[in-house]
């Protein structure tokens, strides 16, 4: 799929390779925030990339599994909190204010929430594909850059059966606290995904995505595809986001070169999820709150290494020597 997908314009990296040199500074001295703007400049075909239009979609859904009690809040708080983001008062609200990223809610059939996986699939394939297809359509072309989030009561254990399901181990490895469960809370999610791993057995990625997973995680890998179409970079958050990612990931690993780790959160599972995708997260600040706040947090990175890219003087034009 993805060889059907625009790529990296390597002319474009090399450019941009190219002007880092001259610029003010020991070769490589600022680490990560040169590796950043290559990347922007790479996948924004520009060799001077700037983020004018920053866009950031926080998708909500609601999931049967919480019959099973694996959510200490009930699931009234997922059209709450979307009434909240709505309003401005939630924490990616004043985290994309700092950060300059136009930001947009997605509930999506909050009062219709998806089967619970340990008795059946969680949704069928026409529910799958009208999900992907809202993430899909959620996209501003005209975007530079894409931030993306979640919101569900009950998501955590979703995305620790995602997880497993296409990465293997067991249930255990994959299940945190989420939203606060305690170890008997943990230890519930963990025998709930066992469950749900039993009676759906396949790893193919867009059946496994069906069967485990939510509204929010295919609008997800939707938006996802969609950028990569406009050649939109595409920062992920937490291990929920990253979870539904997996997905695209499991049926061609370049689904994902556009994608950047905005952090690695401390729900436990996420940092091994990294760890498979081979992605190297922006940011490490101990969040587990979702909602898209660690990508927008590392959003102010990426405007940073643009910032010295394309501002700071070349030693000819300083006139400073080079030794």
């Amino acid at each position: 799929m993805a060889a059907i997908l625009p790529g990296t314009d390597a002319g474009a990296r090399d450019a941009a390779a190219a002007h880092q040199d001259r610029l003010t500074k020991p070769q490589g001295s600022l680490g990560r925030l040169e590796e950043l703007a290559l990347f922007m400049a790479g996948w924004r075909a520009d060799p001077h990339p700037r983020v004018d239009l920053a866009q950031a979609l926080v998708f909500a859904g609601n999931h049967g599994v919480c019959a099973q009690g694996v959510n200490p809040f009930p699931q009234e708080v997922t059209a709450q909190m979307v009434a909240n983001f709505r309003a401005g008062g939630a924490a990616i609200n004043q985290l994309c204010r700092v950060a300059g990223a136009r930001m947009e809610v997605i509930a999506l059939d909050l009062d219709r929430p998806t089967a619970d996986f340990t008795a059946g699939p969680a949704m069928t394939e026409e529910e799958t594909l009208v999900a992907l297809n809202r993430g899909a359509a959620a996209i501003d072309a005209a975007a530079d850059v894409l931030v993306l989030g979640e919101m569900g009561i009950g998501n955590s254990t979703v995305a620790a059966a995602l997880a497993a399901a296409l990465f293997g181990g067991p249930a255990a490895e994959w299940v945190g606290p989420g939203t606060g469960a305690g170890a008997e809370g943990v230890r519930r999610k963990a025998e709930v995904v066992e469950r749900g791993l039993a009676r759906h057995p396949g790893r193919d990625p867009l059946r496994v995505l069906a069967a485990l997973g939510g509204r929010e995680q295919a609008a997800i890998c939707g938006a996802i595809l969609a950028a990569r179409a406009a050649r939109i970079p595409v920062l992920l958050d937490g291990f929920i986001c990253t979870a539904a990612a997996s997905v695209l990931h499991a049926v061609d690993s370049r689904l994902l070169d556009h994608c950047l780790a905005g952090h690695v959160s401390a729900e436990p599972g996420h940092r091994r999820l990294l760890e498979r995708l081979g992605k190297r997260a922006v940011l490490e600040l101990d969040l587990r709150l979702g909602e898209g706040t660690g990508a927008a947090l590392a959003l102010n990175i990426l405007r940073a290494a643009l910032e010295c890219h394309n501002s700071m003087a070349t030693f000819a034009g300083a006139g400073v020597s080079e030794g």
